[in-house]
Order: structure tokens, then sequence, then C-alpha cells
């Protein structure tokens, strides 16, 4: 570093002066970051000075010599000052200084002590100088280390936490990658008991997530790869500890309760030898090793944490289970490893890679927080919990059968996808236990069906896209039909309003009291070519029948159809299948208009327009006479007007205006979308296989129905 002399500034670093050398390493703590720099500062013998002063100092002197070293270290230069005596003094420092710049640069000489290669251990003297067994001699002096550190992470200084989880995630990665197969588990477990997990989520949902992001995402990964290895782990019964959880499970159900009400007092069966011991438990066979196979040894931790932990609510499911028929029981082991592995498979546990944090990171924003981290991935043991009380909840709901258990994992998928999937980085765990567990079936079915539409989409695309116009060309005839057999059915009209006759002016109450002065009934007819009316005193039980209806329109005189009926129905009213005469309304009304032709002249072809009003009207050409209106309806209700309105306008080969219409069309296209969906035949280009043989009809009559569903 220009400007600087460094062989001067080597030899104030061992003057016998405080505040010469307090200013010399003041000065180096700055400029040995340089590599050139580095070189030349070791070449002048200011390694030994710095490491002695590092021993030795204190106060300030100290802090801006262990920020020094720490920096040398990341240059990589200085590891042969690296031996025991030191490690010993940092870790020493950890645990009993309270001040913050001395802790900080304590932490980074430690994480890089940690964090470097084993090759580079074959340069020293002292082959356990780098790594955790570096730490493991000095750990085992001051052994409250560990607590010191995860208790650093709730400190207010950002940069003291940051360094604090750097060198837990250094420690953890260290021990899951070369530690014995029997001692990384201690370790992790350890640092777990100590609240590290706790520690990191309230820092994960913190507004301080810029300063520690880095750190936060490798332990997040680092998370990621002990759920993969404990998944790797098989389960061995070889294995004392192995051994001890599956009987745990075993035990946890107070066999001996369901052994009285299965001997029922009968003395002679030996209890300690049952044929269902463990498929009473709700395994698939007398064996339930083979059944971990899929989530190893992760599989049976996640049981036994909630065997453990929900011990009452455990014995509840199975004693309540004991009492229904075998095909009815929900088998609650089967549930908790299904539960495992679809969390597995939501976290995408197995894409995970610590090592492309920081090129992930770089890819992201501060807004793109939510979306890279996953605070509910440290919960993991309260959500496989939350998800498995959900699958037995859905069990009993939907009244499913042991053949029926693939369908409660897909709707248990779906579920996770649902309230884990989009909860937001500060999502509080309980809001999302609580919203597991209210989650009613029929909304679940609903957007299980929303996502089987969208998976089809992403799968077929064009081919669907076909389907739908087809599906929505055929709704709409459907819909055509049903409008204008409404017509066919006929419908009371209240021929003009009046108001009662009472002495006195008349009122806003009286106008509310409007009362039909007669009635109309009109209905078309049979060849859907007239329509036949007449007006009667009163509204009969009985509807009139067509000659009674002296009144007739021909259709192809028809020019227009005007009405004031709105194009989106009010929020109270029902379906158009079920009209609702309750909800009279006096100003709607229906204007049918059309011209009167000489005998001579043919009927002219039918145009349409929209006028200004937006309504809908059919015209003639040009050469006809004036318009006249031809009929008048004054509907009781949105439901019957929308049936009318639609039901002329279409039978005129015109498009339905009215949203209850439309809201029809929609739904029984939507279905004939979800039926042929879920019409998954032997020949779909998806499934490959060989094709089924198909039975023969010899000696077979025409009595016979259709197992849609598979009953039979």
């Amino acid at each position: 570093m220009e400007g600087v002399n460094i062989a001067e500034l080597v030899e104030r670093l061992g003057s016998e002066e405080d505040a010469v050398r307090k200013m010399a390493v003041f000065k180096l703590q700055t400029n040995i970051g340089d590599p050139s720099f580095a070189e030349v500062f070791i070449s002048e013998g200011g390694l030994t000075k710095l490491r002695y002063l590092t021993l030795h100092a204190s106060g300030n002197t100290l802090a801006y010599s262990l920020t020094s070293l720490s920096r040398l270290l990341e240059v990589d230069k200085g590891w042969e000052s690296i031996n025991q005596d030191l490690i010993e003094r940092v870790v020493e420092l950890v645990v009993t200084h309270p001040l913050v710049n001395i802790l900080r640069g304590a932490m980074s000489i430690l994480v890089a002590v940690v964090s470097h290669p084993h090759t580079s251990a074959s340069k020293t003297s002292q082959p356990d100088s780098f790594g955790f067994a570096a730490l493991k001699p000095a750990i085992g002096i001051f052994p409250q280390f560990l607590e010191m550190l995860v208790t650093r992470l709730s400190s207010a200084d950002h940069a003291l936490c940051a360094n604090a989880l750097q060198l837990i995630n250094s420690l953890m990665r260290e021990a899951i990658t070369n530690d014995s197969e029997a001692e990384w588990p201690k370790f992790i477990k350890r640092l777990q008991d100590l609240g590290v997990i706790k520690a990191v989520y309230a820092l994960m949902q913190s507004t301080a997530l810029q300063d520690l992001a880095q750190s936060i995402l490798e332990f997040q990964g680092l998370e990621k790869v002990l759920l993969r290895k404990w998944r790797n782990v098989p389960l061995d019964l070889h294995k004392s500890d192995h051994r001890r959880a599956l009987k745990c499970l075993h035990i946890a159900s107070k066999p001996e309760s369901v052994i009285e009400q299965f001997d029922n007092g009968d003395d002679s069966s030996n209890s300690k030898h049952r044929p269902d011991k463990w498929r009473r438990l709700g395994f698939e066979s007398e064996t339930p090793k083979w059944e971990f196979e899929e989530t190893g040894y992760l599989g049976m931790m996640d049981l036994t944490h909630y065997v453990r932990n929900h011990g009452d609510s455990y014995q509840k499911v199975l004693l309540e289970q004991s009492t229904r028929p075998w095909e009815d029981r929900c088998p609650i082991a089967r549930a908790s490893l299904a539960v495992t592995a679809l969390l597995y498979e939501h976290f995408e546990v197995d894409k995970s890679d610590p090592n492309d944090s920081k090129d992930y990171l770089a890819l992201e924003s501060r807004s793109g927080f939510d979306k890279v981290f996953k605070p509910l991935i440290l919960q993991w043991p309260r959500l496989h919990i939350a998800g498995l009380q959900a699958f037995v909840r859905l069990w009993k709901a939907t009244g499913a059968k042991r053949e029926d258990f693939s369908k409660i994992v897909e709707l248990t998928r779906v579920l996770i996808d649902v309230v884990i999937g989009p909860a937001s980085r500060t999502k509080e765990l309980k809001e999302v236990e609580d919203e597991m567990e209210e989650y009613q079936l029929p909304d679940l079915r609903k957007t299980q069906m929303e996502y089987l539409e969208l998976t089809y989409e992403d799968t077929w695309g064009h081919h669907l896209r076909q389907v739908k116009d087809e599906l929505n060309r055929e709704a709409v005839q459907f819909v055509k039909e049903q409008r204008i057999r409404c017509l066919l059915q006929g419908a009371w009209f209240p021929n003009g309003l009046g108001y009662k006759a009472e002495a006195g002016p008349v009122t806003k109450q009286d106008l509310k009291r409007s009362v039909p002065s007669s009635y109309r009934f009109v209905r078309l007819s049979h060849n859907r070519r007239y329509l036949h009316y007449a007006d009667f005193e009163s509204q009969s039980s009985e509807e009139p029948e067509l000659d009674v209806l002296n009144n007739k329109i021909d259709l192809s005189t028809v020019s227009s159809v005007v009405s004031n009926v709105s194009t989106t129905s009010p929020s109270s009213s029902t379906s158009t299948l079920t009209p609702n005469p309750s909800q009279p309304s006096s100003t709607t009304k229906i204007t049918i208009h059309g011209y009167q032709y000489p005998s001579s002249v043919p009927s002219s072809p039918v145009h349409t327009r929209t006028n200004s009003g937006g309504k809908v009207m059919t015209s003639h050409s040009s050469h006809s006479r004036k318009e006249i209106t031809l009929l008048t309806l004054y509907p009781q209700s949105h439901s019957l007007a929308s049936e009318w309105l639609d039901g002329l306008l279409m039978l005129l080969n015109q498009q339905p205006i009215t949203k209850e219409t439309s809201k029809l069309i929609q739904l029984v296209s939507n279905y004939g979308l979800k039926i042929r969906l879920l019409n998954v035949r032997f020949d779909d280009p998806s499934f490959l296989g060989e094709e089924p043989e198909i039975p023969s009809r010899e000696g077979l009559d025409e009595d016979y129905y259709y197992d849609v569903f598979g009953g039979a």
C-alpha cells in the first residue's frame, strides 16, 4: 500500500508503549486485506508480532489485532500462526468477553479456521489445526461455547449476529461433512436443544434480514441438507436408537388398553404375541421396516416426535379407529410417512444446494425475500403434526376407506400447497396451523379441481382449449333449449299495474303497494313458431292450455326485443332454474316489437343492433313498415325476466345478454370439462402400457348398468 512503511509498521507493533501498538495495528487492519501487502508484512516478521498481540493484548488493541488476523486469513495468508493456543484464546474471548468489536473479530477467525480446507493441514505440524476438529479441544475447556454462540444470535448488533450465524453454519457444515455417523447427529441435536432453530426463525422474520441475508440463506440450505441426510439414513433395527424409536411407537399406543378390549375377558389369548401388533398402529404389514424406505429415518423422527408430543391424541385416534371395521380405519403410521414425503417434496429438499446461495441471492432484490426465504421449513416438526392431523380430519370427513388412501394423500398435498405454499415470510406459524385445521373439504375439493384443470392445461394446452370451445358451444345449445323450454311451459305476468283504491292522496307507501289490474298468461307453441297469450282477471293455480289462449304472435314478424332488464343480476338473486317471485320489480319490462307485412311481401332478413342504452334488438330490412309494439311483459322477478328475455333472443338466434344466463352457460361448460378430465381411459397417450383385454359380450343381454364410480 502506497504511503505505508511496512517495516516501520512492523517495528511499531513490537513497541513497549500501548498507544504506539494500538495506532500501528489500527493502520494494519485497513491495509492487510491487500495480498501483496500481506506478503511483505509476513516477510518482514510482522505475523509473529500480530500473533503475540492477539494472545496478550486487551481493549481496542486486541480488537484491531483480531480484525487484522481475520482479514489476513481471508486472503489465505498467515495460516502458520494458527495453533491450539491461539484457537483456545479466541474461543475464550467468545465465551467470556462482552465487547462487540472484539467478538466480531474473534468469530471471524473461528469461521476461517473451521472453513479452511483440510488439505492445508498437511503443511503444518498439527494435523487437527483446521476444521471442527481444531475447535473440539477448546470447546472441551469452555463447554459453554456453543450456548454463548447461540445467545449471540439475539444481539442487537447485526454484524455480530451475522458472524455468529456464519460460525454456526461453518460448524454444522463441517460436522455433517466430516464427522462420523455417530457424532454429527449428537452435535446437531445439541445445537437444536440450545435453541438455534428458534433464534434463526426469529431472525428470518425480522426487519434486519438485509444485513443477515447471506448467513440466513446458508442456514436454510444446511437445514435442507440435514433433512436430506436424515432421509438417506435407512431404518436399521440393528442400531439401538432405531430399535428404541420403533418400540416407542408401540409402547406409547398403550397396547394393554386395546388388548383388554381385544381379549374380551379371554385369559387364554396371548397378549404378548398379537397378530396385528404393527398393523394396529397403521402399518401395512407386521414388518414396518420396509415401509420407511421412501422417507428413511426422517419418517421415523417425524412419527416419534408426534407420538411423544401428542401422546393423548395418538392414543385417542388409535382407540377410536380400533372400534371401526378394518377397511374403515385410518392408518396413522402410513399417514405420518405420507405427510413427511409431501413436505419433503413441497420444500424441494432434493434440489437444494447451500453452495449456490450466493449466486441465488445475487439474483434477488429485497422485494424478493419472500420468495427466497422459507422460515416454515425450520418448523418442520410442527408442520408435520399439522399435516398429519389434517390428514386424519379429511379421512373422517370423506368417510374414506383403505383403498382411498392415495386420494386423501392427494387432498393433503393440495392443502399443503394452498396453505404453506403462499405463506409470506412474516406469517406466524400459529396462523398456518389454524388454516390447515379449519380448511373446509368443499373448498379443498374446488381447489383440487382447479389444480387438475391447470395441470391438464399445461400438459395439453392447445387440445384442451379446443375441448373448451366445443364444450362452450354445447353449453350454449343446452341453455338455449332450457330457456326455450321455459317459454314452452309458459308463465304468468301482471297485465298493467294500478294502486289500491283507498281514499286520500297517493303516498310513497301506496306506490310500493302496487297491484296488477289483471294477469296475462303467455306460452310458446309446440312448433316454436307462435307466442300465444290471453288476459285473465286473476291468476289461477292451473296453467291454461293453448286452445284457451286466443291471441298469438307470429315470431317471424318480430323485429326486436327490447327490455330494461339489467345485464348483471342483483346479489340477492337466485339461480335461473329456481325463480324467486317474492322479489317483484314493477319497473322490469320486456317489449316485443314487430311489423305487419302485406301477404304478398315475404319476410325480410333479420339483423341485429345494439342501441345507445345497451339494449339488444333485432330488425328487418329497410323496406319494412313502421315498427309497432306486439306485446309487453312485466316479469315479477329477475330470474323470470332473464329466462324470457334470453329465451326470446335465443329463439331468434341472438346472443343472451343477462348475467344469470352467462353464469349458467359457464357452469355447464366447466362441469363438462371436469367430467372429461376425469374420464381417464386406457388409450390415453399419457399412460403407457399394454392395451387391456376387452371382455366378450357373448351370452349377455341388455339388462346391465354402467358402474361409473367403480363401486361394484
